[in-house]
């Protein structure tokens, strides 16, 4: 069977600006690839992350050799693991699901469910502002808090304030050093915290051997595939399986049974996406202890049909979207 191969950037702007202790976007910038063959498309999409050396670029040049391949499964597997696998791996199993019409929900035996909670990101700011971002949330069951190391405690008090109903994943995004997490014990001991995601540097994960905090701490940056989970024992007691990291559905749904049999809690989280790049993660999130699949809720136009998140639950996207082996006429921007 002859698979045809394209790759294009797509930029999706945002309601608002984007900001973690890395930086801020204000657009995302992905990159989506059809696959087509026996009058089927698959289509998948994913984000190029900068933290990885990732560009829109970068990303594209991987993917060419794909474009010409005559085994393009192999190519796909060839690929290391990041946002140009990703893309492919996804539209290939959008593509299987058409033509053998065995969707993706009965392939891995991971449902998609009608009704998951996520959590829903209040971006770094002021205190005041985050504080009235967390007030027009604050019906979301579950809050992720963007957080950098300048004056985390008045932001993390803003928020609690401002949605008292709701748990909190705090989020440094990797700006945190083991001090400030010391210090911040108490504080976050004292809050309905589910999550402390990756709060230092992927390469001081060292600092966090031994240690027995009353909360969970997730790993994000720290962990791509499932290679990564050994290591992370005694530092963290939950990982974040995304799709751009592992490289695709296919490592990400060895890696949920791999975290699950070492005693992992899982997140399963997104970038800044579409509902094309984050559908495919509804079959994780639906696995998961938690969800972070809010990438679409901030963009400005999403592809019609697609995931929508009200009240931080994600009702998912219409038939024919992706990976029910149904061919999705008017879904497409």
């Amino acid at each position: 069977m002859s698979i045809a191969v394209s790759a294009r950037p797509v930029s999706h702007l945002l309601k608002a600006p984007f900001r973690i202790s890395r930086g801020v976007k204000t657009a995302a910038e992905v990159v989506e690839v059809l696959v087509s063959a026996e009058g089927h498309v698959g289509r998948g999409e994913s984000v190029p992350y900068g933290r990885y050396d990732e560009t829109v670029d970068s990303v594209l040049a991987q993917l060419a050799p794909a474009l010409a391949a005559d085994d393009v499964e192999a190519a796909c597997a060839a690929l290391p693991p990041g946002a140009a696998r990703n893309a492919l791996d996804l539209a290939l199993w959008d593509l299987r699901a058409k033509r053998t019409g065995v969707s993706v929900a009965q392939a891995t035996g991971l449902p998609i469910p009608t009704d998951l909670i996520t959590a829903v990101t209040v971006s770094l700011d002021t205190p005041e502002a985050m504080g009235a971002a967390a007030r027009a949330v604050a019906d979301a069951p579950l809050i992720k808090i963007k957080l950098s190391s300048d004056d985390p405690a008045a932001r993390l008090r803003a928020v609690a304030a401002a949605a008292p109903d709701a748990r909190f994943i705090v989020d440094p995004n990797e700006g945190w050093t083991f001090a400030i997490l010391k210090d911040l014990k108490p504080l976050l001991a004292d809050l309905p915290i589910a999550l402390v995601e990756q709060p230092l540097p992927a390469d001081a994960d060292h600092e966090l051997d031994g240690w027995d905090p009353p909360f969970t701490v997730c790993a994000d940056e720290s962990v791509h595939v499932g290679g990564d989970l050994a290591a992370l024992r005694g530092r963290y007691q939950a990982v974040n399986l995304k799709l751009d990291k592992t490289g695709g559905l296919t490592e990400a749904v060895a890696m949920l049974k791999a975290a699950r049999a070492l005693g992992f809690q899982v997140m399963t989280g997104c970038m800044v996406a579409s509902s094309l790049g984050v559908a495919p993660a509804l079959h994780l999130g639906g696995a998961s202890d938690f969800a972070d699949l809010d990438g679409p809720w901030w963009l400005m136009t999403d592809h019609p049909g697609g995931l929508r998140v009200e009240r931080g639950r994600i009702t998912p996207p219409r038939a024919g979207f992706w990976g029910d082996g149904r061919d999705g006429e008017g879904l497409w921007l």
